[in-house]
C-alpha cells in the first residue's frame, strides 16, 4: 500500500479528527466580522484648500527654516499649520500626507490654468473686460485637458505669487519681473 493512498487508514484518520465538530453555517454572524471598514473619503472644501494654499505658502517662505527642510518636516510643519487654523474649527484634521497629495493636485491645476489665462489675455479682443477672459481661459483649460478647471478660488489666492503670476499679468503690475517657475506652461494642442 502507497503511503500517500486515499485508501490508507492514515489518511482517513486524519479526515476524521479535524471532522469531528461540524460547522453550522447559518449561525456565522456576518455583520460582526473584524474587518474594519474602509474611511470614508472626504473631499476638500474651498476653505480647506485656502487654508492649506496659506500654511505652503508661509511654511514654505519661512525665512528661518528656508528650503533646508526635509520633506516629512516640511509636510508635518504644514499639517499643524492646517490643523491650527482657527477658519478650521470644526473640520476632521488632516494628515500630511492627504495635504501633500492635495498640494500636489492643486499645484498641477492651477500652474495648467496659468497657461490657459495667459492664452486667453493674449487672444482677448479690445473692450473684453476680466469676466469675458476667465470664460474664455476656462474654454481653453477644458478643451486642452478635456476637464473643467475647478480650482478658480485657489488660482485666485495664487495669482499674484511669483511662481504662478502669468506673463502678461506681470507685464502689467511689475515691466521687467521674470515668469515665475511654474513648469512648462505649453499649452496642449495650441501653438
Amino acid at each position: 500500500m502507497e503511503p500517500f493512498s486515499l485508501d490508507s487508514l492514515g489518511f482517513m484518520n486524519l479526515l476524521s479528527s479535524q471532522t469531528s465538530q461540524p460547522i453550522d453555517v447559518g449561525s456565522i454572524d456576518v455583520g460582526s466580522s473584524t474587518v474594519p471598514k474602509p474611511l470614508e473619503r472626504k473631499k476638500w472644501t474651498t476653505q480647506e484648500d485656502i487654508v492649506l494654499i496659506s500654511a505652503w505658502l508661509n511654511t514654505s517662505k519661512d525665512p528661518i527654516v528656508s528650503n533646508q527642510q526635509k520633506l516629512g518636516s516640511f509636510w508635518n510643519r504644514i499639517a499643524e499649520y492646517f490643523n491650527s487654523s482657527p477658519q478650521l474649527s470644526g473640520f476632521t484634521p488632516r494628515e500630511w500626507s492627504q495635504c501633500k497629495q492635495r498640494w500636489g493636485r492643486v499645484n498641477e491645476q492651477v500652474c495648467k490654468f496659468v497657461g490657459s489665462y495667459e492664452a486667453a489675455l493674449k487672444e482677448q479682443a479690445s473692450g473684453q473686460n476680466e469676466n469675458d477672459a476667465m470664460k474664455s481661459a476656462h474654454d481653453i483649460f477644458f478643451n486642452d485637458y478635456q476637464l473643467k478647471f475647478t480650482l478658480e478660488h485657489a488660482w485666485r489666492e495664487l495669482r499674484f505669487d511669483q511662481k504662478w503670476r502669468s506673463n502678461s499679468v506681470s507685464e502689467r503690475w511689475s515691466k521687467g519681473e521674470k515668469e515665475g517657475s511654474c513648469g512648462n506652461r505649453a499649452r496642449v494642442g495650441r501653438g
